[in-house]
């Protein structure tokens, strides 16, 4: 692992997600990129293409910004870890598949939102677009964790074709951090399997991988996103990388 990926917005969100990415960066001398993105109308979608970030009052804010974002780094991060920082322009959703992209991201690390346990990590917000479409890894951080483990790793799936790609790094990363993953197929009133047929379909998707400790679940709920909550609660999961 190399590249983190930690949108931030100095809420306290963003600070816990932010610990998390150092715990994991410590064990794995991975770079950390901080981003702050700053929305703007559509269609602008890079600092120079605004004329309003050459009026005095836009730079003296861009300034203010950098200040916070140095303040942040300073009281979340050791002087061991490598950390980069950069702000844009661009709406959260689309700058963080952006500037993943750019970076390279072996992983993205959110800070979640919401009024109810749901939305913070899965309904209704930027982190559920980027969690949905994202080609990378994802960990979404609820909460500040100070003796956050890695013991317990869900990977929650279609296991479909298209999502070896991200399994693979999730593979490396249960590796790394001696995980157990519990590969978690959930079925819906909607979109139901039989238990053999769900269990053959995980099968068949984790053949070419050199798993290390696993276990196949199906689980049934009214959602995919209840069932993933629950099913999480009742092992006790560390970690959801959807």
């Amino acid at each position: 692992m190399k590249n983190i990926l930690v949108p931030i917005d100095f809420s306290k969100t963003s600070e816990y997600a932010s610990k998390i990415a150092a715990k994991i960066a410590k064990e794995t001398d991975a770079t950390i990129y901080l981003i702050h993105l700053i929305e703007v109308p559509k269609g602008v979608i890079d600092m120079a293409a605004s004329s309003k970030f050459s009026i005095p009052e836009s730079m003296l804010y861009l300034r203010k910004i950098r200040e916070k974002i140095l303040n942040f780094k300073n009281n979340i991060f050791s002087n061991s870890i490598k950390i980069k920082y950069f702000i844009k322009l661009n709406t959260p959703f689309e700058g963080i598949q952006k500037y993943a992209d750019k970076i390279d991201a072996d992983l993205i690390i959110m800070g979640s939102k919401g009024h109810s346990e749901l939305e913070e990590i899965i309904i209704g917000s930027n982190t559920e677009k980027v969690v949905r479409n994202s080609k990378r890894p994802v960990i979404v951080v609820k909460k500040d964790n100070t003796h956050f483990q890695l013991k317990k790793l869900v990977f929650a799936s279609n296991f479909k074709e298209e999502n070896k790609e991200v399994f693979g790094k999730v593979v490396h990363f249960a590796k790394t951090f001696n995980s157990k993953i519990y590969l978690l197929k959930v079925n819906t009133p909607a979109n139901f399997l039989s238990t053999s047929e769900a269990k053959q379909k995980i099968k068949d998707f984790i053949e070419e991988f050199n798993l290390p400790k696993y276990k196949i679940n199906v689980y049934s709920d009214l959602s995919v996103e209840k069932g993933i909550l629950n099913f999480s609660k009742e092992i006790g999961a560390d970690l959801i990388a959807l």
